[in-house]
């Protein structure tokens, strides 16, 4: 868990939308091979920006670093985030992240095992049937691959999405709030599959949540934000990142 995969020093984005604007203020994070980290806190604190950064969607207004380690033809290489052209952008989104979106965001025109496919198929990588049949089977989805996502529960649709995110077999998955639509059960059999599923692959996990009881005993870091109105007009959100709970007790 020692090599990074992102580091983020001094770096800050700002959103402006009908005169009010959020700053997001990152003074520094890094996020590790294998690691997975907790992003906690409330509606509107930055949660979704900090994810939609890593995920190369949003430029930074600043920085002093933000970079990304990736293996390449010699050896891990790493690339700086701000200076990446659109298209260099997007081979990476493409062929190295996993994201798996809130509403698990399924083609409904498409069945599940259709759906855990398009990944792969969108980075170019040749996937065998039988890996989606054990991935699918790991997430307790085996009777499912021929039916259309309306024909499934909020937790299955979920487990979709995730086995969707780690069928090309990412360096980096990103979960924004994957647990929000289902009960605490299926929320804490997803987080489970999450961690296990990375780890097994080295994938280093950032999950998004407002819930920091469903992580806690998990998560090997943590961000979370404190956030200052500093007028009508102007909300400022600050990270902090350090080990989180769980870690910090087993080592004391």
């Amino acid at each position: 868990m020692n090599q990074p995969v992102y580091r983020l020093r001094d770096v800050e984005k700002i959103r402006t939308k009908g005169g009010v604007s959020f700053t997001l203020r990152v003074p520094e994070l890094t996020v590790f091979k294998g690691a997975f980290v907790s992003v906690v806190g409330p509606s509107g604190c930055g949660k979704s920006t900090l994810l939609d950064l890593l995920a190369l969607v949003l430029d930074p207004n600043s920085w002093t670093c933000f970079t990304i380690s990736l293996a390449g033809i010699q050896g891990t290489e790493e690339h700086d985030i701000p200076r990446l052209s659109e298209n260099e952008a997007a081979r990476i989104r493409r062929n190295n992240i996993g994201y798996v979106l809130q509403n698990g965001g399924l083609l409904p025109f498409l069945n599940v095992f259709e759906n855990i496919l398009i990944t792969a198929e969108l980075s170019g990588r040749r996937v065998r049937s039988q890996e989606v049949h054990t991935l699918a089977g790991t997430l307790g989805l085996s009777d499912q691959l021929s039916k259309k996502p309306q024909y499934l529960s909020g937790g299955q649709r979920q487990r979709v999405a995730v086995a969707r995110a780690l069928i090309h077999r990412p360096a980096i998955i990103l979960a924004d709030e994957p647990t929000a639509a289902v009960d605490y059960p299926t929320a804490l059999d997803i987080r489970d599959e999450l961690k296990h599923l990375a780890h097994g692959m080295g994938a280093a996990v950032v999950m998004v949540t407002h819930d920091q009881s469903l992580v806690r005993e998990i998560a090997d870091w943590e961000v979370r934000f404190d956030v200052v109105r500093e007028s009508r007009h102007l909300t400022v959100a600050t990270t902090r990142f350090s080990k989180a709970d769980a870690l910090a007790a087993t080592s004391a």
